[in-house]
Protein backbone atom coordinates (compact mmCIF):
# COMPACT_ATOMS: atom_id res chain seq x y z
CA UNK A 1 0.00 0.00 0.00
CA UNK A 2 1.33 3.52 -1.00
CA UNK A 3 1.95 6.20 1.34
CA UNK A 4 -1.08 8.01 -0.63
CA UNK A 5 -3.42 4.96 0.22
CA UNK A 6 -2.79 5.22 3.99
CA UNK A 7 -2.93 8.65 4.63
CA UNK A 8 -6.37 8.09 2.68
CA UNK A 9 -6.98 4.83 5.14
CA UNK A 10 -6.38 7.10 8.20
CA UNK A 11 -8.45 9.81 7.31
CA UNK A 12 -11.46 7.72 6.66
CA UNK A 13 -10.64 5.63 10.28
CA UNK A 14 -10.11 8.82 11.98
CA UNK A 15 -13.21 11.12 10.64
CA UNK A 16 -15.29 8.12 12.05
CA UNK A 17 -13.76 7.82 15.10
CA UNK A 18 -14.50 11.33 15.48
CA UNK A 19 -18.48 11.25 14.49
CA UNK A 20 -18.96 7.40 16.51
CA UNK A 21 -17.54 9.01 19.82
CA UNK A 22 -20.02 8.36 22.56
CA UNK A 23 -18.54 10.58 25.13
CA UNK A 24 -15.29 12.82 26.31
CA UNK A 25 -13.01 10.13 26.84
CA UNK A 26 -13.79 8.16 23.48
CA UNK A 27 -12.99 11.53 21.79
CA UNK A 28 -9.98 12.43 23.64
CA UNK A 29 -8.60 8.66 23.00
CA UNK A 30 -9.32 9.20 18.94
CA UNK A 31 -7.45 12.59 18.96
CA UNK A 32 -4.26 11.02 20.35
CA UNK A 33 -4.40 8.01 18.34
CA UNK A 34 -4.69 10.41 14.94
CA UNK A 35 -3.55 13.89 15.83
CA UNK A 36 -1.87 13.47 18.87
CA UNK A 37 2.41 14.33 19.11
CA UNK A 38 2.66 10.37 18.51
CA UNK A 39 -0.49 9.96 16.61
CA UNK A 40 -0.68 8.61 12.86
CA UNK A 41 -0.47 11.88 11.19
CA UNK A 42 2.88 11.95 12.91
CA UNK A 43 4.12 9.06 12.17
CA UNK A 44 3.43 9.92 8.26
CA UNK A 45 5.36 13.25 8.34
CA UNK A 46 8.27 10.75 10.03
CA UNK A 47 8.25 8.96 6.76
CA UNK A 48 8.22 11.31 4.60
CA UNK A 49 12.02 11.06 4.05
CA UNK A 50 11.10 7.61 2.43
CA UNK A 51 9.27 9.77 -0.20
CA UNK A 52 10.84 9.98 -3.58
CA UNK A 53 12.17 13.23 -3.69
CA UNK A 54 9.45 14.40 -7.00
CA UNK A 55 6.77 13.09 -5.08
CA UNK A 56 7.76 15.12 -1.80
CA UNK A 57 5.95 17.96 -2.14
CA UNK A 58 2.30 16.60 -3.00
CA UNK A 59 2.86 14.14 -0.28
CA UNK A 60 3.35 16.84 2.09
CA UNK A 61 0.58 19.25 1.25
CA UNK A 62 -1.71 15.98 1.57
CA UNK A 63 -0.26 15.19 5.39
CA UNK A 64 -0.93 19.12 5.97
CA UNK A 65 -4.31 18.94 4.83
CA UNK A 66 -4.99 15.28 6.56
CA UNK A 67 -4.07 17.54 9.75
CA UNK A 68 -5.79 20.85 8.92
CA UNK A 69 -9.01 17.90 7.90
CA UNK A 70 -8.86 15.78 11.47
CA UNK A 71 -7.86 18.98 13.94
CA UNK A 72 -10.99 20.70 12.43
CA UNK A 73 -13.35 17.24 12.60
CA UNK A 74 -12.36 17.13 16.48
CA UNK A 75 -13.00 20.84 17.29
CA UNK A 76 -16.40 19.90 15.41
CA UNK A 77 -17.35 16.78 17.12
CA UNK A 78 -16.15 18.09 20.64
CA UNK A 79 -18.58 21.27 20.29
CA UNK A 80 -21.17 18.82 19.40
CA UNK A 81 -20.72 17.02 22.12
CA UNK A 82 -20.61 19.93 24.65
CA UNK A 83 -23.89 21.83 23.06
CA UNK A 84 -25.63 18.53 23.38
CA UNK A 85 -24.56 17.69 27.26
CA UNK A 86 -27.40 19.24 29.79
CA UNK A 87 -26.91 22.42 31.16
CA UNK A 88 -26.68 22.58 34.64
CA UNK A 89 -28.24 25.60 37.00
CA UNK A 90 -25.89 27.55 38.73
CA UNK A 91 -26.54 28.81 41.72
CA UNK A 92 -25.83 32.46 42.45
CA UNK A 93 -27.11 35.41 44.52
CA UNK A 94 -26.79 38.41 42.75
CA UNK A 95 -28.24 40.55 45.14
CA UNK A 96 -25.63 39.82 47.67
CA UNK A 97 -22.45 42.03 47.91
CA UNK A 98 -19.34 41.37 46.78
CA UNK A 99 -16.54 40.68 49.75
CA UNK A 100 -14.39 43.37 49.86
CA UNK A 101 -11.03 41.13 49.06
CA UNK A 102 -13.08 40.31 45.82
CA UNK A 103 -13.51 44.57 45.05
CA UNK A 104 -10.14 45.12 45.71
CA UNK A 105 -8.12 41.96 44.39
CA UNK A 106 -4.85 43.23 43.54
CA UNK A 107 -3.64 42.02 40.21
CA UNK A 108 -0.93 39.94 39.86
CA UNK A 109 2.14 38.77 37.14
CA UNK A 110 1.37 35.94 35.44
CA UNK A 111 3.38 32.72 36.49
CA UNK A 112 5.32 33.08 33.13
CA UNK A 113 6.27 36.60 33.59
CA UNK A 114 7.23 36.04 36.93
CA UNK A 115 9.52 32.96 35.72
CA UNK A 116 10.97 35.13 32.71
CA UNK A 117 11.52 38.27 35.62
CA UNK A 118 13.50 35.30 37.79
CA UNK A 119 15.68 33.65 35.02
CA UNK A 120 16.56 37.22 33.63
CA UNK A 121 17.54 37.92 37.42
CA UNK A 122 19.63 34.25 38.23
CA UNK A 123 21.74 35.05 34.46
CA UNK A 124 22.33 38.70 34.88
CA UNK A 125 24.06 37.78 38.40
CA UNK A 126 26.39 35.48 36.27
CA UNK A 127 27.06 38.54 33.83
CA UNK A 128 24.96 38.18 31.04
CA UNK A 129 22.72 40.51 29.44
CA UNK A 130 19.43 41.01 28.45
CA UNK A 131 18.93 40.79 24.70
CA UNK A 132 16.11 40.93 21.88
CA UNK A 133 15.16 40.50 18.56
CA UNK A 134 12.31 40.14 16.18
CA UNK A 135 9.76 37.29 16.22
CA UNK A 136 9.11 37.78 12.47
CA UNK A 137 12.68 36.60 10.70
CA UNK A 138 13.95 35.17 7.88
CA UNK A 139 15.57 32.23 6.64
CA UNK A 140 18.82 33.07 6.93
CA UNK A 141 18.94 33.81 10.79
CA UNK A 142 16.10 31.21 11.50
CA UNK A 143 18.26 28.54 9.78
CA UNK A 144 20.93 29.56 7.40
CA UNK A 145 23.61 31.25 9.74
CA UNK A 146 22.62 28.24 12.41
CA UNK A 147 24.24 25.45 10.29
CA UNK A 148 20.78 23.99 9.55
CA UNK A 149 20.79 22.65 6.09
CA UNK A 150 18.40 23.16 3.23
CA UNK A 151 16.90 19.56 3.32
CA UNK A 152 16.51 19.74 7.33
CA UNK A 153 13.50 18.56 8.55
CA UNK A 154 12.63 21.74 10.72
CA UNK A 155 12.31 23.84 7.64
CA UNK A 156 9.04 21.81 6.17
CA UNK A 157 6.14 23.23 6.42
CA UNK A 158 4.64 21.42 9.21
CA UNK A 159 7.46 22.26 11.75
CA UNK A 160 7.84 26.20 10.69
CA UNK A 161 5.21 28.89 10.32
CA UNK A 162 6.01 30.72 6.91
CA UNK A 163 4.36 34.09 6.53
CA UNK A 164 5.85 34.31 2.58
CA UNK A 165 8.89 33.17 0.86
CA UNK A 166 10.78 35.82 2.76
CA UNK A 167 9.44 35.77 6.16
CA UNK A 168 8.42 32.96 9.05
CA UNK A 169 7.66 33.27 12.68
CA UNK A 170 11.11 32.66 14.45
CA UNK A 171 10.68 29.08 15.77
CA UNK A 172 13.73 29.85 18.14
CA UNK A 173 15.44 32.47 20.17
CA UNK A 174 18.36 31.60 18.75
CA UNK A 175 17.88 34.07 15.85
CA UNK A 176 19.05 36.54 18.64
CA UNK A 177 22.20 34.96 18.97
CA UNK A 178 22.89 35.64 15.31
CA UNK A 179 21.71 39.12 15.25
CA UNK A 180 24.30 39.90 18.20
CA UNK A 181 27.16 38.41 16.75
CA UNK A 182 26.60 40.07 13.59
CA UNK A 183 26.38 43.44 15.33
CA UNK A 184 29.09 43.07 17.83
CA UNK A 185 32.42 41.84 18.34
CA UNK A 186 33.36 39.04 20.41
CA UNK A 187 33.57 38.50 23.40
CA UNK A 188 30.01 38.46 23.88
CA UNK A 189 27.72 37.17 26.90
CA UNK A 190 24.10 37.31 26.24
CA UNK A 191 20.49 35.92 27.19
CA UNK A 192 17.48 36.10 24.80
CA UNK A 193 14.04 35.45 26.31
CA UNK A 194 11.46 35.33 23.93
CA UNK A 195 8.14 33.64 22.13
CA UNK A 196 8.91 31.59 19.80
CA UNK A 197 6.36 29.69 17.69
CA UNK A 198 5.91 26.07 15.75
CA UNK A 199 2.76 24.41 14.36
CA UNK A 200 2.58 21.63 17.03
CA UNK A 201 -0.60 19.89 17.07
CA UNK A 202 -1.76 21.53 21.23
CA UNK A 203 -2.00 19.10 23.95
CA UNK A 204 -0.62 19.00 27.12
CA UNK A 205 2.84 19.04 26.87
CA UNK A 206 3.07 20.79 23.23
CA UNK A 207 1.58 24.25 21.92
CA UNK A 208 1.79 26.30 18.82
CA UNK A 209 3.22 29.55 20.58
CA UNK A 210 5.52 29.51 23.73
CA UNK A 211 8.50 30.64 25.32
CA UNK A 212 12.58 30.20 25.45
CA UNK A 213 15.82 31.28 26.75
CA UNK A 214 19.27 31.16 25.05
CA UNK A 215 22.06 31.91 26.18
CA UNK A 216 25.52 32.68 24.63
CA UNK A 217 28.61 33.17 25.56
CA UNK A 218 32.06 34.01 23.64
CA UNK A 219 35.77 34.76 24.37
CA UNK A 220 38.98 32.80 24.38
CA UNK A 221 39.83 29.55 25.70
CA UNK A 222 35.63 29.12 26.90
CA UNK A 223 35.21 25.07 27.07
CA UNK A 224 32.46 22.55 28.41
CA UNK A 225 33.78 22.84 31.85
CA UNK A 226 32.49 26.48 31.66
CA UNK A 227 29.05 25.53 30.23
CA UNK A 228 28.80 23.07 32.91
CA UNK A 229 30.04 25.15 35.71
CA UNK A 230 27.60 28.10 34.41
CA UNK A 231 24.85 25.80 34.14
CA UNK A 232 25.02 24.28 37.79
CA UNK A 233 25.00 27.68 38.87
CA UNK A 234 21.92 28.34 36.98
CA UNK A 235 20.22 25.31 38.21
CA UNK A 236 21.05 25.72 42.03
CA UNK A 237 19.24 29.45 41.87
CA UNK A 238 16.33 27.62 40.24
CA UNK A 239 15.91 24.79 42.26
CA UNK A 240 17.84 25.39 45.44
CA UNK A 241 21.33 23.90 46.93
CA UNK A 242 22.37 20.40 45.93
CA UNK A 243 20.22 20.18 42.72
CA UNK A 244 22.67 17.42 40.82
CA UNK A 245 22.89 18.41 36.78
CA UNK A 246 24.33 15.88 34.34
CA UNK A 247 25.02 15.96 30.59
CA UNK A 248 23.45 13.35 27.77
CA UNK A 249 24.79 13.42 24.57
CA UNK A 250 22.95 15.22 21.79
CA UNK A 251 22.77 16.81 18.54
CA UNK A 252 21.87 19.80 17.50
CA UNK A 253 22.99 21.66 13.96
CA UNK A 254 24.73 24.29 15.88
CA UNK A 255 26.56 23.30 18.67
CA UNK A 256 29.52 20.49 18.85
CA UNK A 257 29.47 18.84 20.51
CA UNK A 258 25.76 18.57 21.76
CA UNK A 259 24.03 17.82 25.31
CA UNK A 260 20.72 18.17 27.02
CA UNK A 261 20.60 19.16 30.31
CA UNK A 262 18.92 16.99 33.49
CA UNK A 263 18.96 17.95 36.81
CA UNK A 264 18.24 16.11 39.72
CA UNK A 265 14.28 16.04 40.34
CA UNK A 266 12.72 18.79 42.04
CA UNK A 267 9.83 17.09 43.21
CA UNK A 268 11.68 14.58 45.06
CA UNK A 269 14.78 15.15 45.00
CA UNK A 270 16.54 12.37 42.92
CA UNK A 271 14.79 9.47 44.60
CA UNK A 272 12.43 8.94 41.84
CA UNK A 273 8.36 9.76 41.56
CA UNK A 274 5.71 10.29 38.96
CA UNK A 275 6.81 13.58 37.95
CA UNK A 276 10.59 11.95 36.39
CA UNK A 277 8.79 8.83 36.07
CA UNK A 278 11.02 6.98 38.68
CA UNK A 279 14.25 8.58 36.71
CA UNK A 280 15.16 10.50 39.08
CA UNK A 281 16.52 12.74 36.80
CA UNK A 282 14.08 15.40 34.50
CA UNK A 283 14.95 17.22 31.02
CA UNK A 284 16.01 20.99 31.05
CA UNK A 285 17.28 21.52 27.45
CA UNK A 286 19.46 21.40 25.19
CA UNK A 287 23.66 23.11 25.37
CA UNK A 288 26.62 22.71 23.84
CA UNK A 289 29.64 24.34 22.02
CA UNK A 290 29.15 26.54 19.20
CA UNK A 291 29.69 25.13 16.27
CA UNK A 292 32.50 26.73 14.40
CA UNK A 293 30.79 26.67 11.09
CA UNK A 294 28.07 29.02 12.98
CA UNK A 295 31.02 31.59 13.56
CA UNK A 296 32.17 30.91 9.45
CA UNK A 297 28.26 31.80 8.65
CA UNK A 298 28.17 35.06 10.94
CA UNK A 299 32.14 36.47 9.26
CA UNK A 300 30.47 35.65 5.66
CA UNK A 301 27.37 38.17 6.73
CA UNK A 302 30.08 40.69 9.04
CA UNK A 303 32.38 40.82 5.78
CA UNK A 304 35.01 39.99 8.21
CA UNK A 305 37.21 37.81 10.30
CA UNK A 306 36.15 39.04 13.23
CA UNK A 307 34.85 35.63 15.00
CA UNK A 308 37.84 33.25 14.26
CA UNK A 309 37.42 29.92 15.29
CA UNK A 310 40.85 29.62 16.33
CA UNK A 311 40.83 32.56 18.16
CA UNK A 312 37.36 32.25 19.71
CA UNK A 313 35.34 29.56 21.11
CA UNK A 314 31.72 29.62 23.07
CA UNK A 315 28.98 27.67 24.34
CA UNK A 316 24.99 28.20 23.89
CA UNK A 317 22.15 26.60 25.62
CA UNK A 318 18.61 27.36 25.42
CA UNK A 319 15.68 26.25 27.76
CA UNK A 320 11.59 26.29 27.29
CA UNK A 321 10.42 28.62 30.02
CA UNK A 322 6.70 26.66 30.08
CA UNK A 323 9.05 23.91 30.99
CA UNK A 324 10.80 25.23 33.86
CA UNK A 325 7.57 26.70 34.91
CA UNK A 326 5.97 23.62 34.83
CA UNK A 327 8.89 22.06 37.10
CA UNK A 328 8.65 24.24 39.48
CA UNK A 329 5.00 24.75 39.96
CA UNK A 330 3.59 21.04 39.26
CA UNK A 331 1.70 21.85 36.34
CA UNK A 332 1.08 19.15 33.86
CA UNK A 333 -0.78 20.86 31.53
CA UNK A 334 1.06 23.18 29.12
CA UNK A 335 -2.39 25.01 27.87
CA UNK A 336 -2.92 26.43 31.55
CA UNK A 337 -1.16 28.78 31.03
CA UNK A 338 -2.52 30.50 28.04
CA UNK A 339 -6.39 29.88 29.23
CA UNK A 340 -6.79 32.41 31.14
CA UNK A 341 -8.76 30.50 33.58
CA UNK A 342 -8.17 33.11 37.08
CA UNK A 343 -8.73 30.00 39.25
CA UNK A 344 -5.22 28.85 38.07
CA UNK A 345 -3.53 32.28 38.06
CA UNK A 346 -4.88 32.62 41.46
CA UNK A 347 -3.24 29.03 42.90
CA UNK A 348 0.16 29.90 41.05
Amino acid sequence: MSLQDEIAQVRTEALAAFQSAGDANALEAARIKYIGSNGAVKAFMKRLGEVPKDQKPAAGQALNALKDELTNAHEAAKGAKASAAPKSAVAFDYSEPLAPERVHAAGKLHPLTRTVNELRDLLRALGFEVVEGPEVEDERHNFDDLNIPADHPARDSFDTFFLNKDALLRSQTSTVQVRVMESRRPPVRVIAPGRVYRPDIIDATHHSTFHQIEGLYVDKGVTMADLKGTLQLFVNGLFGEGTRIRFRPSFFPFTEPSAELDCSCPACGGDGCNVCKDSGWVELGGCGMVDPAVFEAINKARGDHAYDPDVWSGFAFGFGIERLAMRRHGITDIRRFLENDLRFLRQI
